[in-house]
C-alpha cells in the first residue's frame, strides 16, 4: 500500500492568519468556530465565515480541519447538533474531536464527516490507534510526549493516517491529562480555557523558578526521520499566534518538505534561520529524540514570547523610554512585561516613536527611544521587560483587506446537469442539481439557420452563466436538435427562468433536508426525566498499598478500586480471605498511560488477573478496550480520565463496553444535575474525596524531587510525585464533597468513590476522609473544586 503524501497542517485563529497560512503554502488549515474550540481566546469563526472558507479553501487545493476538541456540557449538546448539522452541508474535511459524546453524535447522524482523533484523547500506544480506527476514525494526532521510535513501533501496526505536532507550544503536561487552568480558576483547558498557570513562577526549597514552563518545540530538523516513522500530517500550533508568526513558520517548513534528498540539509540550515525570527520561546526537539532534554523546561527561563528589546528607564505618562536592544519600527508589536510580577503582560503596536525630540520610523540598536503606548490609566512601570513579538513585515494583508477578500468569497456552488431536446417544436430541459429534478417546455421562434445551426456547443455557452453562486454548470447534453437559430435574447430568458426555478428548488430541498436532520439529531438528545428518590449509595475505595486490604472486612465500603502495581498485583493474588466472593470487592484500575514497551506486561497482567478469577477493571483511556477486546465478559468501569461530561457520551461508553462509568472530577453541580437527571444506561460512579492531579508529565521537574512541594505566589502548594516515571503535581488541598453527598444522592448519584491512593485508607487523613463520607460531614483543609463554582 503506498503511503499518503506529506500534509503540511496550519493553525488559524483569525482571517488574517488562516490566508496567511495558504499563501505561504500550507496544505490544510484549522480554524475554530467561536463555540466547542480548545483555543476560546482565538478570534475563531462563525458558521458563516468557515462556510466561505471552506470554499476558498477547497479552490486553492488545500483542506480546511475545524477543531470542536473541547469537552460537551449537558445543556450544550443541542446547540452542538446544529452546529454538526451546519458543518455536514458545508462540507468541511474533517472535525478535530474530543469528546466521546460528539464521536458519537458525529458518526451516527453525520457520518460523511471525518473525525480526526484530537491528541486531547492521548492517544500514545499502539492500541490506542487501533481503538480509534475500530471506531471509525479516519486519523489520529499523537500525543506529543512519544520519541520517533515510538511513533515508528505504533505506525508499524495501523495503516491509519497519523498526524504529529513539529513546532510550537508545548503543554508541560500530558495533554487532556491537565487540570490545572481549571483548578485555579474554573477555566478549564479542556474546554479550551487554559489561564495557563504552568508558565507562572514557583518556589520550591527557595528557589523561585518557571517549573512548569515549556520551551517551544521546534522539529524542523527532524523532518525527514518523522516522515520515516509514518508521520503524513506535520501540525504547526498556534491558533493564538498572529499571522506573520504563521507564516514564516509554514514557510519554512514548506522550504525543506519541498527540498531534494540532496539539497534538504542545507534547506533546514536555511529553515532554522527562518524560524529564528518567528518570535517564539526558545525551542526544543521535545521528546522525540528519547529523553528530555535539559532545556525543555528550564526553571531559569521565563516562558514569555518574543525577541527582548530592553528594560523600560523611565515612564512618562502612556509613554515609555528604553535603549533598544533590537531594531524597531513603526508598525513593530511589542508586549510590556510587568516585572514584580509573572502576569500576561501588555502587548501593543508601535503608532509613534521618537529619538530625543525627532519623530522617527526606525530606531537602530543601542538607540535611547520614546514609544507611545496606547495604555492611558495603566500604571507602567521602571525595569518592566519589553519584548518585540511581530515585525509586521511578512505578511501585510490588513483585518480590513482579510474581511473584504472573505466576503467576496461565493458560497460553494452545486453542479448542475441540464439534458436539452426538441418535441413538437418546442425546447425541452431537464435540469438536476442536489437531487433536485426540474422539467421544463419552452416555446421558442426558430429561423432556419444557414451557416451556425443550434447546437450542443451553443447551449453550453448560454447556460454556463448560471447567474446564481449556489449553482455552476457541470454538464449539458442534447439531442435531436433541429438546424435551426434561436434568438440569443429568448435563450437568454430561459436560461435565467430556468436557473431562478432550480435554484429555489434546491434551497427549499437543502433547507428540509437539514431541517429533518437537525430535528433526527435533537431527537437523538435524552431528555431529562423526573428525579427519582434518593437512594442510599453506596462506598468505593481506591486504596494505596497492601494494607489497606483490610477493608475487605469492612462491610460499609462495597468495593476497592486496586491500583495495578507489582506490589499489589502480588498481594491480592496472594490473599486468603475467607469470605465468599471477596474477587468481586475487588476493581482494578488501569492507569492511564501506558506506553508502548509497557502495553504487554499490563496485558499479560489482565490475563493473569482474568484467570485467577477477577472480573472488574477501571480503564482510564480508550486504549484500555483492547486490552479486552476478545474478553465481552469484563466488568469494565469507566475511570475519570475517560470523560463524561453529558448523556452521549455516557451512551458511547456503553456501546464501546464500559458496565459503569465515573463523572469528572472537575465537573460543577448544575452539568452532574443535568446529566444524572437524563435516563442512562449504566450507573455513574462519582469522585466525593480524593487528590487532584493538576498536571501529569513524561517531563522531569527540574530540582525538584518526588515527595517536594512546591508554593505559588497565591500560598498555594502543589506536591510532586515522580515514583512512578511520570512527574505529577497534585493540588495542595484534596477535593471533597463530604458534607453536600445528600445533595450529590438526591441528584442522582448511587455510587461514591473516595480516592486514597495517595495517603492509604488506615492512615489518619484516610481514616477522617472515610468517616466523613460515611457520616456525610464536611472535611476542613479540603476544596469543592468546581463543583460550586461552575467548570468554564
Amino acid at each position: 500500500m503506498t503511503s499518503p503524501p506529506i500534509e503540511l497542517l496550519a493553525p488559524a485563529g483569525s482571517l488574517e492568519s488562516f490566508f496567511a497560512a495558504v499563501e505561504a503554502g500550507a496544505d490544510a488549515v484549522y480554524c475554530g468556530l467561536k463555540e466547542f474550540s480548545a483555543r476560546a481566546k482565538a478570534k475563531n469563526f462563525t458558521v458563516s465565515e468557515m462556510e466561505r472558507l471552506t470554499t476558498y479553501a477547497h479552490r486553492q487545493g488545500k483542506k480546511l480541519y475545524v477543531p470542536l476538541n473541547t469537552l460537551i456540557k449537558e445543556t450544550e449538546l443541542p446547540k452542538l447538533v446544529e452546529t454538526l448539522s451546519a458543518l455536514a452541508s458545508m462540507p468541511v474535511d474533517a472535525l478535530i474531536i474530543q469528546d466521546l459524546g460528539l464521536w458519537r453524535l458525529a458518526r451516527q447522524l453525520f457520518p460523511e464527516l471525518p473525525l480526526h482523533a484530537s491528541t486531547q484523547m492521548v492517544t500514545h500506544n499502539a492500541a490506542g490507534v487501533k481503538m480509534l480506527e475500530q471506531m471509525g476514525f479516519s486519523r489520529a494526532v499523537l500525543a506529543r510526549e512519544l520519541s520517533i521510535d515510538e511513533i515508528t513501533a505504533i505506525r508499524s501496526q495501523t495503516s491509519m493516517e497519523i498526524e504529529h505536532f513539529v513546532h510550537g507550544a508545548l503543554c508541560y503536561s500530558i495533554s487532556g491529562q491537565c487540570l490545572f487552568s481549571s483548578y485555579t480558576s474554573g477555566n478549564s483547558g479542556n474546554r479550551g480555557r487554559c489561564g495557563q498557570p504552568c508558565r507562572r513562577r514557583y518556589t520550591a526549597r527557595g528557589k523561585t523558578g518557571f517549573y512548569f514552563s515549556t520551551s517551544d518545540l521546534n522539529a524542523i530538523a527532524l523532518v525527514p526521520r518523522l516522515a520515516a516513522a509514518g508521520v503524513m500530517s506535520f501540525k504547526i500550533e498556534g491558533r493564538m499566534k498572529n499571522a506573520e508568526y504563521v507564516s514564516t513558520v509554514v514557510s519554512a517548513y514548506r522550504k525543506v518538505l519541498d527540498a531534494q534528498p540532496h539539497a534538504r540539509q542545507q534547506a533546514i540550515i536555511e529553515a532554522e534561520t527562518m524560524l529564528s525570527e518567528a518570535f517564539g520561546r526558545a525551542t526544543t526537539h521535545g521528546l522525540l529524540k528519547g529523553n528530555a532534554p535539559a532545556g525543555i523546561a528550564s526553571p531559569s527561563t521565563k516562558g514569555g514570547i518574543g525577541r527582548p528589546l530592553g528594560v523600560v528607564e523611565k515612564v512618562h505618562g502612556a509613554a515609555i523610554v528604553l535603549t533598544a536592544a533590537d531594531t524597531i519600527h513603526v508598525g513593530d508589536r511589542l508586549r510590556i512585561q510587568p516585572a514584580a510580577s509573572d502576569r500576561s503582560g501588555l502587548a501593543f503596536t508601535v503608532q509613534e516613536m521618537s529619538i530625543g525630540q525627532r519623530p522617527v520610523k526606525r530606531a537602530e540598536a543601542g538607540s535611547r527611544v520614546r514609544i507611545a503606548t496606547p495604555f492611558k490609566g495603566v500604571p507602567l512601570h521602571a525595569d518592566d521587560q519589553v519584548y518585540k513579538v511581530a515585525t509586521g513585515k511578512t505578511f501585510t494583508l490588513s483585518p480590513e483587506a482579510c474581511a473584504r477578500r472573505l466576503a467576496a468569497i461565493p458560497p460553494p456552488a452545486a453542479p448542475v446537469r441540464i439534458q436539452a431536446s426538441f418535441r413538437d417544436g418546442r425546447l425541452q430541459l431537464m435540469a438536476e442539481a442536489c437531487g433536485c429534478s426540474l422539467r421544463e417546455t419552452y416555446d421558442v421562434e426558430m429561423e432556419q439557420a444557414a451557416r451556425s445551426p443550434l447546437s450542443q456547443a451553443t447551449l453550453h455557452g448560454v447556460f454556463a452563466k448560471t447567474s446564481h453562486d449556489s449553482l455552476t454548470l457541470a454538464r449539458l447534453s442534447a439531442k435531436n436538435l433541429p438546424p435551426v437559430a434561436i434568438k440569443p435574447s429568448r435563450l437568454n430568458e430561459i436560461r435565467r427562468d430556468l436557473y431562478a426555478k432550480l435554484a429555489a428548488a434546491v434551497e427549499t430541498r437543502q433547507a428540509a433536508v437539514r431541517h429533518e436532520r437537525l430535528a433526527q439529531a435533537r431527537a437523538a438528545l435524552l431528555p431529562p426525566v423526573p428525579p427519582l428518590p434518593a437512594a442510599a449509595a453506596s462506598l468505593h475505595v481506591v486504596i494505596s498499598g497492601p494494607r489497606d486490604l483490610e477493608l475487605l472486612s469492612d462491610p460499609g465500603v462495597a468495593q476497592l478500586i486496586v491500583p495495578m502495581t507489582p506490589e499489589l498485583l502480588t498481594a491480592v493474588t496472594r490473599q486468603k480471605d475467607p469470605a465468599a466472593g471477596w474477587q468481586n470487592r475487588i476493581v482494578w484500575d488501569v492507569p492511564a498511560i501506558i506506553f508502548e514497551d509497557e502495553w504487554q506486561e499490563f496485558r499479560s497482567a489482565v490475563r493473569h488477573l482474568r484467570q485467577s478469577g477477577f472480573d472488574a477493571f477501571r480503564i482510564n483511556n480508550i486504549g484500555h478496550f483492547q486490552l479486552f477486546k476478545e474478553d465481552q465478559s469484563a466488568e469494565l468501569t469507566a475511570g475519570p480520565w475517560l470523560y463524561a461530561l453529558n448523556s452521549q457520551a455516557v451512551l458511547s461508553l456503553t456501546e464501546l463496553g464500559s458496565r459503569r462509568f465515573t463523572t469528572s472530577l472537575e465537573d460543577d453541580k448544575d452539568n452532574i444535575g443535568e446529566l444524572l437527571a437524563r435516563t442512562l444506561p449504566i450507573p455513574a460512579m462519582v469522585p466525593v474525596y480524593g487528590p487532584i492531579a493538576l498536571v501529569t508529565s513524561r517531563i522531569p521537574l527540574r530540582g525538584v524531587r518526588s515527595g517536594e512541594r512546591l508554593a505559588s505566589d497565591t500560598g498555594e502548594d502543589l506536591l510532586i510525585d515522580s515514583a512512578s516515571g511520570l512527574a505529577v503535581a497534585y493540588a495542595g488541598h484534596d477535593f471533597s464533597l463530604t458534607g453536600r453527598l445528600q445533595d450529590v444522592a438526591k441528584a442522582g448519584g448511587t455510587a461514591f468513590v473516595i480516592d486514597l491512593h495517595h495517603c492509604g485508607a488506615l492512615s489518619r487523613q484516610g481514616r477522617l476522609a472515610l468517616a466523613a463520607a460515611k457520616d456525610d460531614q464536611p472535611l476542613a483543609g479540603t476544596t469543592l473544586f468546581n463543583y460550586q463554582r461552575g467548570l468554564m
